[in-house]
């Protein structure tokens, strides 16, 4: 199993604040589907709830201290090692997308780092873990500038760890 991380980021790490995204980029949010669709992706029960259902076309797994929570469509498990062993079968790579904490768990486990650098300083209460660049080689970038329906300039960037 491949472990991948899916993310979208300020310029100061930033991803959140009040359980919502700081930010509306189509592109990222078109990046994200086109990444993420036909695989595994695993989040927390609070990025469950901003998402607000099941993400189509994928398998959802939502870790939650909740043992007794059921949702529709999704399997939900009580924490990341129990996640990753019922994925642990899967050859594609399966996709962690949230929230801070989960992403916290995760980082030292991931392989493949999909990383959108929305390039803006943004206030936020909830952040990614720094990145140590030097453990990680960029497979791929795209800079990107801002437009009428992407307020912010923004990268693509896809990582892979040395």
């Amino acid at each position: 199993m491949s472990i991948s991380i899916a993310v979208a980021v300020g310029e100061n790490y930033a991803i959140g604040k009040n359980n919502q995204l700081l930010w509306h980029m189509p592109a990222d949010l078109k990046f994200f589907k086109q990444t993420t669709t036909g695989h595994t992706v695993i989040m927390g029960r609070k990025t469950f709830d901003s998402v607000g259902r099941p993400l189509p076309n994928r398998r959802n797994i939502v870790i939650t201290r909740d043992t007794q929570l059921k949702i529709d469509g999704v399997e939900v498990v009580n924490s990341l090692e129990a996640a990753l062993e019922i994925t642990k079968e899967e050859e594609k790579p399966v996709f962690i997308v949230g929230g801070a904490e989960i992403y916290k768990q995760a980082l030292p486990l991931t392989h493949t780092l999909y990383l959108t650098t929305i390039h803006h300083h943004f206030d936020a209460d909830t952040f990614f873990p720094a990145i140590n660049k030097s453990e990680w080689k960029v497979i791929k970038s795209e800079r990107h500038s801002a437009d009428e329906k992407n307020p912010y300039d923004y990268t693509f960037e896809v990582l892979e760890r040395i």
